[in-house]
């Protein structure tokens, strides 16, 4: 897949806005994923089957822990406007009410959680453009999935955004379990993860 070169550095709100434009007439292919990543327009090809499984796996062990009000989203545009991105993470938990409201983006600083997983095509993505966003935006947890690490599949829970930079809160490997603290306040088997 290719990207779309766009401008990088907006100048006013109406060079978001023409940004979001262009993502929204995006004519990709059903099932790819239309992200704005540092101001370029990226088009992936649909998640292999052991991402979605991955994605099924952590998805059920959320909706025992998450917060009452919250749902989890598997296709939520998340905007990072600060970062010039709009983010499809694999999962997300954003309170009910913040995604009931009109439009085609919640605000990134809005979710509890995000959960990326990487993909061949997408890793670098996910491990530093989209880490960097989301501290920046000030989401509290983010569960980085990546069994395309070199050497062994591995998890990344990075947490406590402070000044734009996250504080790696674990790493574990596939098959040593991962704690993911409140509000979820659980502990995440990854025995079960298959790697690609």
């Amino acid at each position: 897949m290719s990207a779309l070169t766009v401008q990088h550095e907006p100048v006013n709100g109406e060079s978001w806005e023409g940004l979001v434009r262009l993502w929204e007439g995006t004519n990709a292919p059903e099932g790819c994923k239309v992200e704005i990543i540092k101001g370029i327009v990226t088009v992936a090809p649909p998640p292999v089957n052991h991402h979605n499984y991955i994605a099924e796996l952590v998805q059920e062990v959320l909706y025992a822990a998450k917060p009452a009000d919250c749902g989890i989203y598997q296709t939520l545009n998340i905007a990072v406007q600060s970062r010039i991105g709009l983010y499809i993470p694999d999962l997300a938990v954003v309170p009910r009410d913040v995604v009931q409201c009109k439009g085609n983006s919640v605000p990134a600083d809005a979710a509890e959680l995000v959960v990326e997983i990487t993909s061949k095509w997408n890793a670098s993505n996910d491990r530093v453009a989209k880490l960097a966003g989301y501290a920046a935006a000030g989401v509290p947890l983010y569960l980085l999935i990546d069994p395309y690490v070199s050497g062994s599949p591995t998890v990344h829970l990075y947490g406590d955004p402070q000044d734009g930079t996250y504080r790696l809160l674990s790493v574990a490997k596939f098959g040593d379990p991962v704690r993911l603290p409140g509000p979820f306040d659980l502990t995440l088997d990854t025995s079960l993860f298959p790697c690609p």
